[in-house]
């Protein structure tokens, strides 16, 4: 079955965070969620750079295109570490983890 090739929607990040910043607590909230969005962020570069769609990944996975969907999206899901490796191999690259110590002030 030939594959899809992904074609990013273009987005304006800084445009939807300056949009979103005034509203009353989002600073809070986005800050508090700042793993999650590097993960998510990752995630997709990755699934970009493998040329896949979220229906390709998910055929890989073995899994749906709604899962894939969690997955991408910062802070709805918290996903397991096989979930994770799982998705890392279906978009051809390892996964790593690392417990960096905390800088003392």
């Amino acid at each position: 079955m030939p594959e899809l090739k992904f074609k990013p929607v273009r987005h304006g990040h800084k445009e939807f965070l300056a949009k979103a910043a005034i509203r009353k607590g989002f600073i809070e909230a986005y800050d508090a969620l700042a793993l999650e969005y590097q993960v998510a962020n990752q995630m997709l570069k990755a699934r970009s750079r493998a040329g896949l769609t979220q229906d390709a990944v998910a055929e890989r996975m073995g899994t749906t295109k709604s899962a894939v969907s969690r997955l991408e999206s910062a802070g709805k899901h918290a996903p397991s570490l096989t979930t994770l490796k799982r998705y890392a191999k279906a978009v051809g690259c390892d996964l790593q983890v690392r417990l960096v110590p905390q800088k003392t002030a």
